[in-house]
Order: structure tokens, then C-alpha cells, then sequence
């Protein structure tokens, strides 16, 4: 169940357990969208996520990813959007039938951020 604040603009994604990954019927769309990817010059820029949900988030908050590269570990954490140190979004969330999204980098944008990285952690591509 959503959280009291929890934004009302985007469907409610599956609990992990819940949610499917690929599958062998889901090759033609994965060429589709390899093609679509290579057509734009964006084969190795971005690739797909299993969306799910572990818990609801509150309309103002996001998750943030932090890293240790000496101790090869990851930890996402909820905080507040208006507080957070992040700097660089990572993972996007399509909406292509909702107005401007919570978190589009575009006015009016067909998706949302749902990931962001804490560049203070080193991220993948910060320069150490």
C-alpha cells in the first residue's frame, strides 16, 4: 500500500517477487528495441531494468544509489528530493500516456526518474 504523499500519476509497478523478467517469448522486442537503441546511436548508453517495488515511495522522495569501489558494494536509500545530494539520474521510467512526470528532466518529459546517483560516491563515470 502507497505511502499517505505517494504520487498518484504513475501505476502501481509489481512487488520484486511478482514482477517477470525476460523471458525467451520476449525476443522479438528485445531486437526491436536493440535496432531502436543502434538506430539512435544508443546501444551502449542504455539497456533495461526489471521494474518492481520493494516499498512505496512518498511523492517527495527518491531513491539515491551510493557505492564503495574498494569494498565492491552498492546501497540505495530513500531521501527526501529536496534534500538530496544526487547529482546524475540513472535509471528512467517510461510514461508515455502521463503528463509531466515527478522528476522528468524535460518539461512535459514521457517519463520519470526512479534512480539517482549520489555523484559524491563515485559513481560509474565520475572521474576519482
Amino acid at each position: 500500500m502507497a505511502g499517505k504523499n505517494a504520487t498518484q500519476q504513475r501505476p502501481a509497478l509489481p512487488r520484486f517477487e511478482e514482477a517477470e523478467g525476460l523471458g525467451p517469448r520476449d525476443a522479438e522486442f528485445v531486437r526491436d528495441l536493440i535496432a531502436v537503441l543502434e538506430k539512435h546511436g544508443n546501444l551502449d548508453r542504455f539497456g533495461l531494468c526489471l521494474l518492481h517495488d520493494h516499498f512505496p515511495l512518498d511523492a517527495d522522495e527518491v531513491l539515491v544509489e551510493t557505492n564503495d569501489p574498494e569494498a565492491r558494494t552498492l546501497q540505495i536509500r530513500v531521501e527526501k528530493a529536496s534534500g538530496t545530494r544526487h547529482a546524475k539520474p540513472s535509471q528512467w521510467r517510461f510514461l508515455p500516456d502521463v503528463g509531466h512526470a515527478k522528476g522528468a528532466e524535460t518539461q512535459g518529459g514521457p517519463y520519470e526518474v526512479i534512480l539517482q546517483c549520489d555523484v559524491v560516491s563515485l559513481c560509474p563515470g565520475r572521474d576519482r
